[in-house]
């Protein structure tokens, strides 16, 4: 595991600071502490796409009781945070190529309806709300949404 740490990025003492404000706007108890249930929005608010799986893992897989129950102090998270961070990511590339496979015309559109019920159905799946935000003016007259310009719109985020 220390391996693990070192290999992370350092944080900047700025950036440090940064990530302690916005995790002390999620202790709602006010014990400078945080659900285990709330780190993955932490993450997700400093910038990371972490997936609930590996979260958990990083948490120690905790049970549904321990993810609502128990709590976690800024020290804690910090090495959490390093692991999420040196994840590799997707690449726009790799977006690309996945949404590739439902250009069925080969002409760099997908049908929006069929995109809607793959981030609805596959993998970490979405809700409706989240799907409306996410597509939100990205569909053209004809329903479709131009794929690779989708990809760099959600990576800009």
């Amino acid at each position: 595991m220390a391996e693990e740490a070192a290999a992370a990025p350092d944080f900047s003492p700025d950036q440090i600071e940064d990530f302690k404000e916005a995790f002390g706007l999620f202790d709602r108890v006010g014990d400078s502490q945080v659900a285990y249930n709330q780190v993955a929005d932490i993450m997700r608010a400093l910038g990371q796409n972490p997936t609930n799986k590996s979260v958990n893992e990083i948490l120690g897989n905790p049970s549904a009781d321990d993810l609502a129950n128990k709590r976690l102090a800024f020290d804690a998270f910090v090495p959490m945070l390093k692991k999420v961070d040196a994840l590799p990511k997707g690449t726009v590339d790799d977006y690309v190529e996945g949404l590739r496979v439902f250009d069925k015309e080969g002409n760099g559109t997908v049908m929006g309806a069929e995109l809607r019920i793959v981030l609805s159905t596959l993998g970490e799946k979405m809700t409706e709300n989240e799907i409306e935000s996410l597509m939100q003016g990205q569909e053209d007259e004809n329903g479709s949404i131009h794929y690779e310009a989708f990809v760099k719109h959600i990576m800009s985020v």
